[in-house]
């Protein structure tokens, strides 16, 4: 059997679960939009969760049908399988714990019950729970570094995918039903994110040399996901000449955002998204987001 057809028959199986999954691009970052998907401000620009477009605006096209799934698939044979998270029908009714031992992640069989287990390309974990049902925030696991929250507003990669880096297939390893959170599991997903002292959305914004979005020094972010609206519209609105600027300093104000508990994978994919919007090339993209997040201690 080709990679193709396992690709094809994992995703039609997660659909089968009501999964609604879509494709990533090689790299881990969600697919360019067609060319018939106006830009946002250009006649015609639509809602990201209107589109009806095949593989346009990340998340936004996970589905269960399975002519869609399959005509995904023949479109993008060489993508990676991924589903949206978080409360069903628009999620898939899960919350996912992704350990990533490369930042010190490690498996807490005292907090972590057993539950639906795949193991990822870069030798971690994704443990499947059970949505509770109450909003869930994408984020970092509140006191456990290198465990991150993906739940609304997020999405992970599934078996049978190849990781782009290390060549590893993602893998389940017990394919059970996803069960219930533990109380203490329940406890710190559902705590509300923790003030920092980073700066504010909300706060009078200045600019940085090479233009970084960020607030007042002695401000706090309290809302993440209004800083990252503000980033990304300054992209979006940037002059020809600025963009480029304009987008490193955008996701720097989006890694600070991700510091606050906004989640990185949807950052990421926003600003993919709004790059391309404002014509930078997906290389450019690229650097822009990798240079920005590492100046600010982020590994993307």
């Amino acid at each position: 059997m080709s990679q193709t057809d396992v690709l094809l028959h994992a995703a039609v199986a997660a659909a089968g679960r009501g999964w609604p999954v879509f494709l990533l691009g090689r790299s881990k970052r969600p697919l360019a939009n067609c060319p018939q998907c106006p830009k946002r401000g250009q006649p015609g620009a639509h809602a990201p969760e209107a589109c009806t477009h095949l593989t346009c605006h990340g998340f936004y096209a996970a589905t269960t049908a399975i002519d869609r799934i399959e005509a995904m698939i023949a479109t993008h044979p060489d993508g990676l399988l991924a589903v949206r998270t978080g409360a069903s029908p628009i999620g898939a009714g899960v919350v996912v714990v992704d350990i990533d031992p490369r930042h010190g992640g490690r498996y807490d069989p005292d907090l972590m019950a057993p539950t639906r287990c795949a193991a990822t390309g870069n030798h971690g974990w994704h443990l499947f729970y059970r949505h509770p049902g109450h909003p869930v925030l994408s984020r970092p696991l509140p006191g456990r570094a290198g465990v991150d929250v993906k739940a609304d507003g997020g999405y992970v990669v599934l078996p049978p995918s190849i990781h782009p880096i290390t060549r590893h297939q993602y893998r389940w390893v017990d394919e059970r039903n996803a069960e219930g959170m533990p109380p203490r599991l329940t406890e710190l997903v559902l705590s509300p994110p923790a003030a920092e002292a980073i700066p504010s959305a909300t706060s009078p914004l200045r600019t940085r040399p090479a233009g970084v979005c960020v607030g007042s020094a002695d401000s706090q972010i309290r809302h993440p996901a209004k800083l990252v609206d503000v980033c990304l519209a300054r992209v979006r609105n940037a002059p020809e000449g600025r963009r480029r600027v304009t987008l490193y300093g955008a996701a720097r104000g989006v890694a600070r955002a991700i510091h606050a508990g906004f989640d990185p994978d949807t950052g990421i994919a926003l600003l993919t998204e709004a790059g391309r919007d404002a014509d930078q090339t997906d290389r450019d993209i690229h650097a822009a987001i990798t240079d920005a997040f590492t100046a600010e201690g982020l590994t993307p």
